[in-house]
């Protein structure tokens, strides 16, 4: 029988650490930062037997304390990846006894059997670096494992708002039957444990004893036939209506597909990804979520990052109704409830939002990288979503990165436990959806930007002297006083005097730039003056016309215009600047 799938139980003495590789070389024993133990038996890989022994050391040094494996999904990726390389060093015409006997054409001819896929591109890199952690590995070796791999880029969309809609509403479909029953039961176990049900009602009376021994157990009345096997007290199964899960344990507890969807949702509300989900811990209410008022959770997680320090975030989300961030966590605390009492009742330590009951483990699973306590699991891993994916996603494929994906470039519109930089670069700009999205919002922008530009020109017409028929305003003259394009023709301008420059009927010659100036320098002073928003409401687009008029004539007129100005000029200004004109 396989060492590989089963728990260990790590020695230890004190305070030293636990026996990383056992005697024989051959088998690890992981302990993830977590309090999980897995096991890996060296002796199933199809390698020759001095190098297992030399990969088991190296595999060893990084599952130690400190040595920068602290869960199983990184051990056991990597005990996956080294079972190909090993299939492969079988089949070449000489198979290295060691990792010093290792060639750079064994490994250049190792590289070029690899797909052209994402997957191959990570068996040569992963293998490479974990091979270059032996100190015998030969220069030329080396040398080779350095040549660039070109990256293959996995193309990953967000999910078609259909799509996405129906990823949703699937998992909501799953999780809220399974609410509805567990809370139907409860009522019935709280009804039952208060006297309430009478014993002459003999089938609810019967059933309510049953949820009272599954709530302290987490099995209801069994006993042990001949063969070994524990099956439901008769009775009690045929006042449920059966023996099988739907009729006993699952009317109080969550199944794996059920936790899974609902881990499924916190990825769709929250652009979570998978094993940040797996890992949520209990988010608490806030002290100041006293009774009567909304409940405010804080919710805690945790995201990996390879090569760095993990991303720990905080998120207060408050349930003040139905579709509020908050209403969620209510419902998986309300589903996972009396699991919870159970789990506090024999002193468990472990804690996670995610519980479910599984009467029959799946042994084929790395299930020791889980948190166990009897028949209870707690959170989900990687797997958990695959099969979910398998059963529910679009054409049977993965939901949880393009979930995330979708929740934080579509709806939520904001990094997910990233940074803003790699929130727009990986994620935002690739996707076509947002692609799209941009399109209007650019347009919108750069019409926004030329309306703006066209506000802050100068428009009037420069003359060396008055056209016949010009009307003289307070700022400049006016070509055509009866057609304005401002306020419409055949009725006589009625625009303010300070739009007279963003009109391409105003004229201004050389007896009209000292007061042109002196306007642009009152303008100015009055920024000093004027609060920020008053001033860039009122008088922010006639200064920077003005401005305009101040470049195109040059550095010399201005001046000259400046020392031109006349006591009328100064009066009129004035004038236009306190209402006495119609602005």
């Amino acid at each position: 029988m396989s060492r590989r799938g089963r728990k260990a139980a790590l020695p230890e003495v004190g305070h030293q650490r636990p026996v990383v590789l056992d005697a024989s070389g051959l088998v690890v024993r992981h302990r993830s930062k977590m309090g999980t133990n897995k096991e890996f038996d060296f002796a199933e890989l199809p390698f020759a037997p001095a190098m297992r022994r030399s990969l088991a050391a190296l595999f060893a040094a990084k599952c130690a304390p400190g040595g920068g494996w602290n869960t199983h999904d990184t051990s056991v990726h990597m005990w996956r990846l080294l079972r190909p390389f090993g299939e492969f060093l079988g089949e070449v015409d000489q198979q290295p006894d060691d990792i010093p006997d290792l060639t750079a054409a064994t490994w250049m001819a190792w590289r070029l059997s690899r797909p052209l896929t994402h997957t191959g591109y990570v068996q040569i890199t992963a293998v490479a670096g974990f091979l270059q952690l032996d100190p015998r590995l030969p220069q030329p070796v080396r040398a080779a494992m350095a040549k660039r791999v070109p990256r293959v880029k996995v193309e990953e969309h967000a999910f078609a708002p259909a799509e996405f809609e129906e990823i949703r509403r699937s998992a909501r479909q799953v999780f809220r039957s399974a609410l509805l029953r567990i809370r139907e039961n409860v009522q019935l176990l709280e009804s039952w444990r208060a006297g309430a049900i009478p014993h002459q009602d003999r089938q609810n009376w019967l059933i309510g004893e049953a949820l009272d021994c599954l709530a302290r157990t987490g099995h209801v009345p069994r006993y042990e036939r001949n063969d070994g096997r524990m099956r439901p007290v008769f009775r009690y199964s045929r006042a449920m209506g059966g023996d099988g899960a739907k009729y006993t344990w699952r009317r109080l507890y969550l199944s794996r597909l059920e936790a899974t969807a609902l881990g499924v949702l916190f990825a769709a509300a929250h652009g979570l990804n998978a094993t940040t989900v797996g890992e949520l811990r209990t988010p608490r209410a806030t002290p100041d979520s006293g009774e009567g008022r909304f409940p405010v959770y804080r919710m805690e997680s945790e995201k990996r990052r390879k090569g760095e320090a993990d991303h720990f975030e905080t998120r207060n989300l408050a349930d003040f109704g139905a579709d509020s961030p908050g209403r969620l966590i209510t419902e998986a605390l309300e589903a996972t409830a009396p699991a919870r009492t159970y789990l506090k009742s024999v002193a468990c330590t472990g804690d996670r939002l995610l519980i479910w009951h599984e009467a029959r483990p799946r042994h084929w699973q790395p299930n020791d990288a889980l948190l166990r306590e009897g028949p209870f699991g707690l959170g989900l891993t990687k797997p958990d979503f695959d099969d979910y994916g398998t059963r529910f996603g679009p054409n049977g494929g993965g939901v949880m990165r393009r979930t995330r994906k979708t929740a934080n470039v579509v709806h939520r519109r904001e990094p997910g436990q990233n940074s803003q930089d790699t929130h727009d670069s990986i994620y935002v700009i690739p996707e076509p959806q947002a692609q799209q999205a941009a399109i209007p919002v650019i347009a919108e922008g750069a019409e926004d930007a030329l309306e703006a530009a066209r506000r802050t020109v100068f428009a009037a017409q420069l003359t060396d002297t008055p056209e016949d028929g010009e009307v003289e305003t307070a700022t400049n003259g006016c070509a055509d006083y009866e057609n304005s394009p401002i306020t419409g023709p055949g009725t006589g301008c009625e625009a303010s005097f300070l739009l007279c420059t963003a009109c391409p009927n105003a004229r201004v010659h050389p007896a009209h730039h000292p007061r042109l100036a002196h306007l642009h320098r009152a303008l100015g002073e009055l920024r000093d003056v004027l609060p920020s928003p008053v001033w860039d409401a009122d008088w922010s687009e006639p200064y920077a016309r003005l401005s305009d008029l101040k470049r195109r004539l040059g550095p010399a007129l201005w001046r000259r215009a400046l020392a031109s100005v006349t006591a009328e000029d100064r009066e009129a200004v004035g004038d236009l600047l306190n209402g006495l004109y119609d602005l």
